[in-house]
């Protein structure tokens, strides 16, 4: 129960900023949003890290298998991407 404590924290936090990113009209994801929301709260202290600690550190662990499906698709569009490499690196 207390790792769904703190995942609904982290998870309310990430809302939070999917709402400044739908309310402000500034060019910016709504994921960092979240992360300067989290960043401020913890600095803060209104967040403390014991709340969300355990949590954020199985979701930091379980990472890498994330990037599976897009190194993946990647791997398989390979040939498409070789004649467009240099836009790319430019961008």
């Amino acid at each position: 129960m207390k790792y769904l404590k703190q995942l609904m924290i982290i998870m309310a936090v990430s809302f939070a900023g999917e709402l400044l990113n739908r309310l402000l009209p500034l060019p910016v994801p709504g994921s960092v949003y979240g992360l300067l929301i989290m960043f401020l709260c913890l600095a803060s202290g209104l967040i403390k890290l014991e709340q969300v600690e355990e949590a954020g550190t199985f979701l930091i662990r379980v990472m890498p298998a994330l990037f599976i499906g897009p190194c993946v698709s990647l791997m398989t569009m390979g040939g498409d991407l070789a004649g467009k490499l240099i836009p790319i690196l430019a961008v």
